[in-house]
């Protein structure tokens, strides 16, 4: 088992991940469709994730735009795409 990445940068990465998919991590708490714990769970399988120079290099490339979902390399993908999902539904 690979060690696990420093807590602050997979922290920032996962914040970058969830902008460059449009996904609202403020509005997903408040609307109680993402608990403290919850985030804490994504951040832990973002540190154990084997693709972190590939998502480096894959969010510089998207920092300006914003795509419909994380790419499936993404350990978190279905996360961010369930809490859009609940955040779209909320909205309707």
């Amino acid at each position: 088992m690979k060690p696990l990445g420093e807590t602050n940068s997979h922290f920032w990465l996962a914040q970058r991940m969830a902008k460059a998919t449009d996904t609202d991590l403020v509005a997903a708490m408040e609307k109680a469709e993402l608990s403290q714990e919850d985030w804490a769970e994504m951040v832990l399988e973002c540190r154990g994730c084997d693709w972190t120079k590939g998502c480096k290099r894959w969010l510089n490339l998207h920092e300006r735009t914003s795509v419909p979902k994380a790419p499936k390399t993404c350990v978190n993908q279905n996360r961010f795409m369930a809490l859009k999902s609940a955040l779209e539904e909320l909205e309707q």
